[in-house]
């Protein structure tokens, strides 16, 4: 499956997504948030994944410009996130980049994010866009703007590692409450033991004690997804 490049823009912002199509007609539009790196190998590994069971998949830019390595990407995530409204603008307009798309007309949208991505897709769902799922694989939980009751529209899936330092059972609790407190769908996965990045193999390699791959977890992770998406669009 080849990977076409979108250009499109959050105000004066340039920004590059990548759009991976299935082979047949796609039974639902997926926007890939990635991670605080942005699009790179895992990512579109995940896109693939996804367009091979039959969705077309954008993969959002989170900056606009190429990432460098770990500590040029914190430097370009701290502005971003520094307030809702910015960091949610930027989410929407990758959205938009996927809608617009002539294959996409007329599909059901959901949004799955890995680490800062899956804080992205939460911050969507929060935001009320019109998703019918909002997936987050070893994501940030907290936000700066907590969702208001009945603001979710989108059903919720986050799969958690436990051992995830990053995310700590305070901000876990804090964030089922958030979510009864809007009324939402919500389902939380949680893997005793698991670190964070749990679903990129190449996670060992990094030398981070934080973050780590487990086999288990990315394949059970997985198949939540994939049986949600199943459920979710009948």
């Amino acid at each position: 499956m080849a990977v076409e490049q979108v250009d499109y823009a959050d105000g004066d912002v340039a920004l590059t997504g990548f759009l991976v199509k299935p082979e047949g007609a796609p039974r639902a539009a997926v926007l890939v948030l990635p991670t605080i790196a942005n699009c790179n190998t895992p990512m579109v590994r995940r896109a693939h994944m996804l367009a091979q069971a039959g969705y077309l998949v954008l993969i959002a830019d989170f900056y606009g410009v190429q990432v460098r390595d770990f500590d040029h990407a914190r430097e370009l995530a701290a502005p971003l996130r520094a307030s809702a409204e910015g960091y949610r603008q930027r989410l929407h307009a990758g959205l938009a980049a996927l809608t617009a798309q002539p294959e996409a007309q007329g599909l059901p949208v959901a949004a799955v994010g890995y680490c800062m991505g899956g804080q992205a897709a939460l911050e969507l769902a929060r935001d009320g866009a019109d998703l019918v799922l909002a997936a987050s694989f070893h994501g940030l939980l907290d936000t700066q703007a907590p969702a208001k009751s009945g603001s979710v529209r989108a059903r919720i899936l986050v799969c958690h590692g436990d051992a995830d330092p990053m995310v700590p059972r305070a901000q876990v609790m804090a964030f089922w409450e958030e979510m009864d407190a809007a009324g939402a769908n919500w389902h939380f996965h949680s893997y005793s033991g698991v670190k964070h990045g749990f679903t990129d193999p190449g996670s060992d390699a990094r030398g981070m004690a934080a973050i780590g791959y487990e086999a288990s977890a990315d394949r059970q992770s997985w198949a939540a997804l994939l049986g949600l998406l199943d459920e979710v669009l009948g």
